[in-house]
């Protein structure tokens, strides 16, 4: 679990929010250790954007409370899908921002931000014809322009193709010691590459929060990711008929998954065993828990 209180950038007191006899969260207790970038994942519906309005300001708690180590004002927001005029050109739209949130920083604090954000060459285009990557990156630009503590991210990459994607974790990653972060996703794949710290939401309830490796360890799958030179079929039968080997599963005609009784057991003699039935050896690991694993062991 998180550490103290007195070091989260965020924290919440049995948190309730109902909407009539829905209850979309409840008794969350979140901790965000200051300077952390925190996953909050959980199924459709289990309140994650309801958390992210609590924690903005923009809906009120039915009861507990909210308890920030930034101001109001340098907490920012970024919508799962970010909306600006048309007509407004993306170095407008981030010079409204500067504005309106830290119109102390210099008018160059657009043209770092928005470089960042790979849009210096489309800065003075009209923002309708943005594609829809490119103004999820206009968003997060016009976020942290103000250089706020906190950022709370509602799924900053749903949606977007892979190289959309790629980018926006990019910027994420970047983020990493400027400000807090929370990030809600429902791909747990970009959690588990951007964040260190994870929360998991059920039904308005946290089940787990702390540190990504925290939820990880101990949950290795007792198995063998195994690339073999073609024909991999040979080994797998030779493989299956040993006594500390659980399971072989083809996952395709390079690559065997093989279950075995212990890690420790298979360093010993999968080598050896591959060797004497013949096979030509590309790549061998032990495969760890992903966190797709375990938030399907927490949510089922």
């Amino acid at each position: 679990m998180t550490g103290p209180r007195e070091t989260a950038a965020v924290a919440t007191h049995g948190l309730d929010k109902r909407y009539g006899p829905h209850v979309a969260l409840a008794g969350v207790e979140l901790a965000v250790p200051e300077g952390a970038v925190y996953g909050l994942v959980g199924p459709n519906g289990a309140g994650k954007t309801t958390l992210l309005a609590v924690l903005a300001g923009l809906r009120r708690p039915s009861a507990g409370r909210v308890d920030l180590a930034v101001p109001r004002g340098r907490v920012a927001l970024l919508p799962d899908t970010p909306q600006f005029e048309p007509w407004l050109t993306g170095r407008e739209v981030v010079a409204l921002a500067r504005r309106l949130t830290a119109p102390g920083e210099p008018a160059g604090r657009e043209d770092e931000v928005l470089a960042d954000a790979e849009l210096t060459a489309a800065a003075d285009r009209r923002v309708g014809g943005y594609s829809r990557g490119m103004l999820q990156r206009l968003g997060l630009a016009a976020t942290v322009v103000g250089r706020p503590g906190l950022l709370l991210l509602d799924e900053p990459a749903s949606a977007l193709d892979p190289a959309g994607r790629r980018e926006v974790l990019d910027l994420i990653a970047n983020l990493r010691g400027k400000a807090t972060v929370v990030l809600s996703s429902h791909i747990l794949a970009d959690v588990q590459e951007v964040c260190d710290t994870v929360g998991i939401l059920r039904e308005g309830r946290l089940l787990f929060q702390g540190p990504l490796a925290e939820l990880l360890v101990g949950r290795a799958v007792p198995a063998y990711l195994v690339r073999l030179r073609p024909p991999a079929a040979p080994a797998a039968a030779a493989l299956r008929g040993l006594g500390w080997v659980r399971g072989v599963e083809a996952l395709d005609g390079q690559r065997l998954r093989v279950t075995v009784r212990s890690l420790e057991e298979a360093e010993r003699r999968l080598p050896g065993a591959l060797a004497d039935c013949g096979a030509r050896v590309v790549s061998l690991a032990p495969q760890a828990a992903d966190l797709e694993d375990v938030f399907l062991e927490l949510t089922s």
